[in-house]
């Protein structure tokens, strides 16, 4: 199976939340949150498109120094979107800095910074560095309510959750995934190459079957012909991310709409539920309620991070509490791995 991106955990579950979604094909990247950076090299840091920020405490969005530093002289621009008020909390972190070294000089790297908020991107402006990064303001994408970016190949969906202020929860969602069956290319004498692109583009674009793709000068193909044998489409893939959110109901509802039938679900869970009122206090999620929400999505797969220090001594509770509360709300049985490792963080 060719998934479209593979997402891994920057940090480990007791440390700064932080999801890296690395494109399978192609040199992108997508961070869910911008915390400790760390473990990221600076090649990684470099194939980030767009930055996806839940909100601006500390451990969700300290890294965003690093990453600037890393891409400040590549042509290419990086998207960062937050909640809103995101926009003014950008432009003070690039106003702490002297930025006299840049100008009409310089390679001309951008900021694109979005607020979603109300359902939608409502917000976005441009900071340049041939302009010193002075503060421009940008056009607002036009996108239906619910989605914070739309791709040819994904979207990423998104939803104000509470936790005292919004904190924004994000699913990557591929719409279909076209696989290409190597055997079947050998056997129809066609080559692996750029064309293939090209054919999975017409797919996913809904092309008629008469559709004719260039292989190489002087042969095409329609796609009738490559369907069946050659080219197979599958549900595309899903990966949503949820963290700082409080156990209300709303909030359950709402995480188990975005998350719905996703391949993976990577969420918080903060406290054992024996330690509820920590939890209600500080406006977290249980393990059993980290469990029970990816049942109620129906998630595929379930993986938990961003765990208190508190329970150090015995990592595993909260893994095992959570697969517990997965596997059994409805009387079911689930098989999902997750893996539980890392060094102390402070919820």
């Amino acid at each position: 199976m060719s998934w479209l991106v593979q997402p891994r955990l920057v940090n480990g579950p007791f440390d700064d939340p932080g999801l890296f979604l690395d494109f399978r094909f192609g040199r992108r990247a997508i961070l869910f949150d911008c915390s400790d950076l760390g473990p990221l090299s600076s090649r990684e840091l470099m194939r980030v498109s767009h930055v996806f920020v839940s909100h601006t405490h500390m451990d969700h969005f300290a890294g965003f120094d690093r990453l600037l530093r890393v891409c400040l002289h590549r042509p290419a621009p990086l998207h960062l979107l937050g909640p809103e008020g995101f926009v003014d909390q950008v432009e003070h972190r690039i106003r702490s800095y002297t930025w006299n070294l840049v100008g009409a000089h310089s390679v001309d790297f951008a900021l694109e910074v979005a607020e979603f908020g109300q359902g939608r991107v409502r917000r976005t402006v441009r900071f340049r560095a041939q302009r010193a990064f002075s503060r421009e303001d940008a056009p607002c994408p036009d996108l239906p309510e619910g989605v914070a970016l739309r791709e040819e190949q994904f979207r990423i969906d998104a939803v104000a959750l509470d936790h005292g202020i919004p904190s924004l929860a994000f699913c990557l969602r591929e719409p279909v995934r076209v696989n290409v069956g190597r055997g079947a290319l050998e056997r129809l004498g066609l080559p692996i190459g750029p064309w293939l692109t090209d054919a999975k583009r017409a797919v996913r674009l809904g092309r008629p079957g008469e559709t004719r793709i260039m292989v190489d000068q002087g042969r095409s193909i329609t796609l009738r012909e490559l369907f069946g044998e050659a080219l197979r489409v599958a549900p595309g893939q899903a990966v949503a991310y949820v963290t700082d959110v409080a156990a209300t109901a709303a909030n359950q509802d709402a995480i188990a709409a975005l998350a719905r039938g996703a391949d993976q679900l990577y969420i918080e869970a903060v406290f054992l539920e024996r330690d509820r009122f920590l939890a209600d206090a500080t406006r977290h999620l249980t393990a059993a309620d980290a469990g029970r929400i990816a049942r109620l999505a129906g998630a595929k797969h379930l993986n938990v991070f961003h765990h208190s220090g508190r329970y150090l001594e015995s990592p595993d509770a909260l893994r095992e509490e959570a697969m517990l509360s997965y596997r059994n709300l409805d009387g079911g049985s689930i098989a999902a791995p997750l893996i539980c490792s890392g060094r102390p963080a402070d919820p």
